[in-house]
């Protein structure tokens, strides 16, 4: 499949994922949408995931890239943060430790259904 057109399903699907966060009464992120929206049209086979390799390769190779921004308004922010460095940096710690482990768990739990609905499959 042509990279313009697996970068297609991607808009699209992020897309999908702006108009579900629009129409609901809460505000929720849309990228959350949108992931959950392609985790699902990959589980309903709906989605092969050779439909999207060349690009999730290519986001995932380049992945340090799209944190550029966020660093940029850390630092944009600096004179704000310099009374509470310490408690930024303890709060950046901590919150590295417990992703760490909260995605640990994740793959666990996602490698154990796997192994159980390939069990069942045969």
């Amino acid at each position: 499949m042509g990279i313009l057109t697996q970068i297609g399903i991607f808009f699209g699907i992020c897309l999908l994922g702006e108009g579900v966060a629009a129409i609901l009464p809460f505000p929720f992120p849309s990228s959350v949408i949108a992931m959950a929206a392609l985790f699902v049209l990959l589980c309903a086979k709906g989605l092969k995931p050779a439909h999207i390799q060349q690009t999730g390769d290519f986001l995932l190779k380049n992945m340090a890239f799209f944190f550029i921004p966020a660093g940029v308004g850390i630092l944009e922010n600096i004179d704000a943060l310099k009374g509470a460095l310490g408690a930024f940096f303890a709060v950046c710690a901590l919150t590295t430790v417990v992703v760490f482990f909260a995605a640990a768990l994740a793959a666990r739990g996602a490698m154990a259904l796997q192994r159980k609905w390939k069990g069942e499959r045969e």
